[in-house]
């Protein structure tokens, strides 16, 4: 299968995380994947010409109202669903990570009409040469 083409499985996922993520934000989940890929885009860090290295942690601040809704409702991995979309856009942009992959959603006090907040670094502990290089 070519790079960058979804199978029927990819897509049907996909559909189901934008479901999962919309329903606890009743925004349009696509706004809060692009802040992530934007957030990752923005922080990339170019090594060599075949080696771009991008943070690996990243933090989604929800409306505390918001992020106990997601609590009532089930929707406990919304992280995960966030954190595998993440991955896919890393893989399409040839992205290495700075160390092991993760998207934290967490509750905080957001003023009204600011519903989340991203944020990315690596991990502290994690040094990005400390992996080798993709090839």
């Amino acid at each position: 299968m070519a790079k960058g083409t979804l199978t029927r499985w990819e897509r049907a996922l996909e559909r189901w995380q934008s479901a999962l993520v919309s329903k606890a934000l009743r925004h349009e989940p696509v706004e809060l994947l692009d802040a992530l890929r934007r957030e990752c885009d923005d922080h990339a860090v170019v090594c060599s010409g075949t080696r771009v290295v991008v943070p690996n942690a990243y933090e989604v601040e929800l409306d505390a109202r918001v992020h106990e809704k997601l609590l009532r409702h089930g929707a406990g991995d919304v992280g995960q669903a966030l954190t595998d979309a993440l991955a896919r856009h890393g893989e399409h942009r040839g992205y290495e990570w700075a160390g092991p992959l993760t998207v934290r959603v967490v509750p905080a006090d957001r003023p009204a009409g600011d519903p989340y907040r991203v944020g990315s670094s690596p991990m502290p502990h994690v040094r990005a040469d400390a992996f080798p290089a993709a090839g």
